[in-house]
């Protein structure tokens, strides 16, 4: 298999994936006001596609974007086989990231604590190992590779089997570790676009790298998206509309709603409020 050219592939994101890619980037650190002058940020890289071309649009930012910051990159070895450690480390390499790991024993404590069902947990200690790791290198924020299609799986997710109207924010408050925050800047990219860029960079970019992903077991998000799939034949446009009502609530027309741990309902303002038709 050739190898792309770093030149060709920095070009690319730019110029040949600029709409798709580079345009949606900016647009989301523009419109939730991601990165501030001086700061300092840890571009977190899992070893897959999408952390991969993060790691790429924020290299390109720094280059030339109007932004001052600075970067570092880092990567948790939770416990990849030799394989996917040495493909994570090769494909750092071929990209020109200067790529920091620090290993843990996360894979084998979250199955430990839970087997059939680890993704939840597993993903809450890698934040929280990862939120450690950047605030050691003087890093205030960290950037994970969240893109559109799991902002709006976890939209679903939440609806289905939470009982709760919540979805992925662009950025967040470190709850545990004060003065650090987290960001999204690709909730805007769609993840066919990633794979179509990572294709054509020629990467073996790896999985998950657990056993839910090399046992196939059951995941919760793979069924949302096979519903998505499913309900985009019915209306191809679903998906957009999942991720617009998150940014669409009519706060007139819910039974209740949770602000800061303090729950409300529609009843303590209803002698106050408008009448409104909801026909």
């Amino acid at each position: 298999m050739n190898t792309m050219r770093i030149i060709d592939i920095e070009k690319a994101l730019i110029k040949r994936y600029r709409n798709v890619l580079w345009r949606p980037f900016i647009r989301a650190i523009t419109e939730f006001d991601l990165i501030q002058e001086n700061d300092k940020i840890a571009v977190c890289i899992s070893g897959g596609k999408d952390s991969l071309l993060l790691a790429k649009l924020f290299q390109e930012l720094h280059r030339h974007g109007q932004y001052k910051f600075e970067l570092e990159f880092i990567a948790m070895n939770p416990g990849y086989s030799e394989e996917n450690l040495q493909a994570l480390k090769e494909n750092a390499e071929k990209l020109d990231i200067p790529l920091i790991i620090r290993d843990s024993n996360i894979f084998e404590a979250a199955e430990k604590m839970n087997r059939d069902y680890p993704c939840y947990l597993c993903a809450r200690m890698r934040r929280g190992f990862l939120y450690q790791f950047a605030k050691d290198l003087g890093c205030n924020k960290i950037a994970l590779a969240h893109h559109f299609n799991d902002v709006i799986e976890t939209t679903l997710l939440n609806v289905l089997y939470g009982g709760t109207f919540s979805t992925m924010l662009p950025k967040l408050k470190a709850t545990n570790f004060e003065g650090m925050e987290l960001i999204r800047p690709m909730v805007y990219i769609k993840e066919a676009n990633i794979i179509r860029w990572i294709k054509f960079t020629k990467l073996n970019a790896m999985a998950c790298g657990c056993r839910v992903t090399q046992e196939n077991l059951p995941s919760k998000r793979r069924e949302m998206k096979e519903l998505i799939a499913n309900l985009k034949q019915i209306h191809d446009n679903v998906d957009i509309s999942i991720f617009r009502s998150a940014q669409n609530v009519n706060m007139n027309t819910i039974l209740g709603w949770q602000k800061d741990g303090k729950k409300e309902s529609f009843l303590d303002y209803y002698e106050e409020s408008q009448n409104i038709d909801d026909e």
